[in-house]
């Protein structure tokens, strides 16, 4: 892998000399109070202002004002007209267009592809303030509003759907956002790297459409330049894992079956998928195009991972850690999640196959200093309003991760496994977390720090490999529940998921048990699944409520599986293959839970202590010949009768529906007498539904999925 440009070596632009602004600027006002005639970058954003690292906006901006350029913020503007978009005037260089740390989908509906009534990311949770597609709308009106200026798309919306992607909610195969958008430009992934060298070349007058080189863009072209090999992927029995490299000395180009081939053939979208897959790893991989019509749309390889020093500095930069002052102290809730919080690192080596992690920020872990933590925790000590003394999290993508890595980075820049730890842990990767306990250790020993608990998920199959980290937790980070993400009970989905299976958890939980009794604390593990995941049959989902019951879990807050763009696991959804494996026309099929009926059959089995779903489970029981599991003794899934009042929907979870997840996780604890779990606390991180993103619902907002 070849030396990365370091983000901080750049000769700044001239307007470093202005310095830096306590907030980035929302208005003329501002701008005038800064001395600024112009803003030379303005950011448009479907997410509220916070002036923090957990926040896409914030990032970008800070970073490209440490470059000595001018930003400012349009937070959730008005899209039905273009004025809004003019509020800051004419920016000198470009508009950075991005739909904020969630896609705006996902951020809207539910799996059940109904509106939310919130949004965590706005204040007052008010629903509605961003529109649908957001990357394509506000990309729209800044067209609208200033014809001749750049336009470049970031953030996991636009990251997610930089090829033909399969969209949920409208059921179809959509093309590129670049298309539709008509932005000049896309920066996947975490673009620090790209945008820096964007804005200075842009700065020194180059135009935006010669820029061709930057690794993790995206763009159009009107044909493959002169001097490409072009490799034809578009073979759907070819074995995809198995490209040749092309002529030697001849730089080589991997061809997507076209937009119009995938968008008509649900198995070539699934070897699409996993063609474009295999090309994710920066090391080694090589650009792809994908014809839309006449046109082409161009991937650069994935960006350079950013090293330790180039993250403190990311993250030390001078932000004002609280919302934007206009917002007047309205409640944001993604921000009252992670405002006590710490991020330590980014990436995911785990590879789920429904996460968008992976997907965005890459396999490759990309770590802060141990020093550089420890200064953000004075920091929130020192400068955040209401801090009582206890950190809310020492996290990210992954809780236990941190400094974890290939031990030879030759085989790194290589390898084309899918995940580091399935179907097993990689020999080569390193599982040591003992610094992190050292890590914890130092952090409590801050003074003001009374107490740092760990929100983040976990993996649990890592964590076994230091019992010392599993000590160190539970006897000191656990506020009574942790949380974890089994997914499923079975084989057969957890191997689609790329999960590992019940015996991890058991070993895990074997851990937890013993060191929570040293310690001498009564402490319980919540396990949280999905329904519905592609290959997951009813018998499964059977199996899996059996497990529940066995185990005295009543899961309240349970997931149905989302479709997000570009995951393996939705090209298991829409093409019913599995891209895991070289696709065959004819195949294995992946079982695919897609009718309204058979999904929400799927989360009654996750929920098969509420009356509500009775009815329709014993019929699903009866189909399945297991009406031994009807009636009223222990061994009984569900009972044989009705409580009156109860079932009128048919089972379809009405009452759930109006409970809206506000209501306990009844586990071994509550049969115990030790009281509800606590539906303010935070939860796993494990993006299932986001396209960074963010499901708020579920857990802590995605960390560093809003570039």
């Amino acid at each position: 892998m070849e030396a990365a440009k370091s983000l901080f070596s750049y000769k700044p632009f001239w307007a470093k000399r202005l310095g830096t602004a306590p907030f980035l600027p929302m208005s003329r006002a501002e701008m005038d109070a800064l001395g600024w005639d112009a803003c030379d970058i303005i950011v448009v954003t479907g997410d509220a202002y916070v002036d923090h690292a957990s926040f896409g906006m914030a990032v970008i901006g800070r970073v490209l004002e440490a470059q000595g350029f001018r930003v400012g913020i349009i937070s959730q503007p008005d899209w039905t007209s273009a004025d809004p978009f003019r509020a800051l005037g004419r920016p000198t260089l470009f508009f950075g267009v991005t739909a904020g740390n969630m896609d705006s989908m996902v951020n809207r509906y539910t799996s059940d592809r109904k509106i939310r009534k919130d949004d965590a990311y706005t204040p007052g949770a008010e629903g509605g303030r961003r529109p649908d597609r957001a990357v394509t709308v506000y990309s729209q009106r800044c067209r609208e509003a200033f014809r001749d200026v750049p336009i470049v798309l970031g953030g996991i919306e636009a990251s997610l759907r930089r090829v033909a992607h399969y969209d949920y909610w409208s059921d179809k195969v959509r093309r590129s956002v670049m298309l539709d958008s008509k932005a000049d430009i896309l920066l996947f992934g975490n673009a620090e790297r790209a945008l820096i060298e964007l804005a200075h070349r842009l700065a020194k007058g180059e135009a935006i459409s010669t820029i061709r080189d930057l690794r993790g863009t995206a763009y159009m072209l009107p044909r493959v330049p002169e001097g490409w090999a072009v490799l034809d992927a578009s073979d759907v029995d070819a074995d995809s894992g198995a490209m040749p490299r092309g002529p030697l000395g001849v730089p080589a180009v991997i061809r997507l079956p076209s937009y119009e081939v995938v968008r008509d053939d649900p198995v070539q979208y699934t070897h699409a998928s996993r063609v474009g897959h295999l090309e994710s790893n920066p090391g080694h991989a090589r650009p792809l195009v994908q014809a839309h019509g006449d046109r082409e749309v161009w991937l650069n390889p994935p960006p350079l991972p950013l090293e330790t020093g180039e993250m403190d500095r990311v993250f030390e930069l001078p932000y004002a850690r609280a919302p934007h002052p206009s917002y007047g102290g309205a409640r944001i809730p993604a921000w009252e999640m992670i405002r006590f919080s710490v991020n330590v690192m980014r990436g995911c080596f785990g590879g789920c196959s429904f996460c968008s992690i992976t997907e965005h920020e890459g396999k490759v872990i990309q770590s802060r200093s141990e020093g550089s933590i420890l200064r953000e925790i004075e920091q929130i000590r020192d400068k955040t309003e209401g801090f009582t003394g206890v950190v809310s999290d020492l996290g990210g993508p992954t809780a236990n991760m941190w400094r974890l890595n290939c031990s030879d980075p030759k085989i790194q820049a290589v390898c084309r496994r899918w995940s580091c730890v399935y179907p097993d842990i990689c020999k080569n990767l390193e599982t040591d977390q003992t610094p992190l306990v050292d890590l914890y250790r130092k952090a409590r020993a801050i003074q003001g720090v009374k107490k740092i608990t760990i929100a983040s998920g976990l993996r649990y199959d890592l964590a076994v490999k230091t019992p010392a980290y599993v000590k160190e937790l539970v006897t000191h980070h656990v506020g009574g529940y942790l949380k974890i993400a089994p997914e499923h009970t079975e084989d057969g989905p957890l191997a689609l998921m790329m999960k590992p299976g019940m015996g991890a958890y058991d070993r895990f939980r074997a851990l937890f048990e013993t060191f929570s009794k040293q310690a001498g604390k009564q402490q319980f593990l919540i396990p949280y699944f999905i329904a519905a995941h592609p290959g997951t049959t009813d018998e499964d989902m059977m199996n899996l409520a059996l497990w529940l019951k066995r185990n005295h879990f009543r899961a309240d807050q349970v997931q149905t599986f989302l479709p997000s763009p570009m995951s393996l696991a939705t090209a298991m959804y829409h093409g019913e293959r599995n891209p895991l494996k070289p696709v065959r026309r004819d195949g294995p099929v992946v079982a695919t839970a897609k009718g309204l009926r058979q999904r929400r059959l799927h989360k009654a089995f996750l929920r098969y202590h509420d009356p509500e779903n009775w009815p329709m489970l014993r019929e699903a029981l009866r189909q399945m010949g297991r009406t031994d599991l009807i009636g009223m003794s222990k061994k009984h899934l569900i009972p044989g009768h009705q409580p009156t009042g109860t079932g009128l929907a048919g089972g379809e979870g009405a009452r759930a529906g109006r409970k809206n997840g506000a209501q306990t996780f009844l586990t071994q604890q509550t049969r115990q007498g030790q009281g509800p779990y606590d539906p303010t606390r935070g939860a796993p991180s494990c993006p299932r539904d986001a396209a960074p993103g963010a499901k708020p619902g579920r857990g802590r907002p995605r960390r560093s999925t809003g570039r």
